[in-house]
């Protein structure tokens, strides 16, 4: 089996290399097409990626923006994962707002979840029972394994159909939208950029342990099923045998 895993002696190492390896597709993604895809994730991991990011080289014209999961919240809101990109990578890598598809988070679940969803049938035109194929969709891990908004023991982890859904983290006591598994699995490319000593348990489990992503929602992107691409730093490591 091929290596899927990278590690690197610090987070900011990580998300360079990561980083690098987004341009690297996309490059090759419009060295065809008109247009690529990007979907990103949040949380405090990405900011040095998406950093990183906005000094490449890159045709941002003609890159799309979107996310792979957002907090219920105003774009305003310093938990907004828009927020976050927003700040990092939209403006200084001066991204078109036409380009810009971010999950309305302040509206009602259901509703944000609906609009998320018609919006991205709408940019890939696709059929009804067709999921999109994005270009590239980063990706983060929790200590607790979760990936996207996609928690263990949540019944939307076997959802195989649909392309976004509102879903309740209990334990947060929040509403969050996401992504779902059909889409996560349908990636022509998934970077998963994970750093810091808390993730190391979960990192080692989602390699080593037997495949259940009930328990461990990361290991859809593991080597068990459709391979992904792990850029890790030291600590993350740790307990890799």
């Amino acid at each position: 089996m091929s290596r899927h895993w990278y590690a690197y002696p610090t987070p900011q190492e990580a998300a360079q290399a990561c980083a690098r390896q987004i341009e690297v597709i996309l490059q090759e993604a419009l060295s065809s097409r008109p247009n690529a895809s990007l979907a990103v994730s949040g949380g405090a991991t990405p900011r040095p990626l998406f950093e990183a990011l906005a000094r490449c080289e890159l045709a941002w014209p003609k890159i799309h923006l979107f996310w792979v999961d957002e907090r219920c919240v105003a774009p305003t809101e310093t938990t907004s994962n828009y927020r976050l990109a927003d700040e990092t990578l939209i403006r200084t890598g001066r991204i078109p707002r036409h380009n810009i598809h971010r999950i309305q988070g302040e509206f009602n679940p259901d509703r944000a979840a609906r609009r998320y969803v018609e919006e991205i049938r709408e940019f890939f035109e696709l059929a009804e029972g067709e999921v999109p194929h994005f270009d590239v969709i980063q990706r983060g891990m929790g200590a607790d394994g979760h990936t996207a908004s996609l928690f263990a023991g949540d019944a939307l982890i076997a959802d195989r159909d649909r392309v976004a859904a509102a879903t309740y983290i209990e334990k947060l006591n929040q509403w969050r939208i996401t992504l779902l598994p059909a889409v996560l699995l349908a990636a022509h490319h998934t970077v998963m950029l994970v750093t810091g000593e808390e993730k190391a348990e979960a990192v080692r489990a989602v390699f080593q342990e037997p495949y259940d992503p009930m328990k461990w929602p990361a290991q859809m992107m593991s080597p068990h099923g459709r391979s992904a691409v792990w850029y890790l730093d030291k600590a993350a490591t740790r307990l890799m045998d």
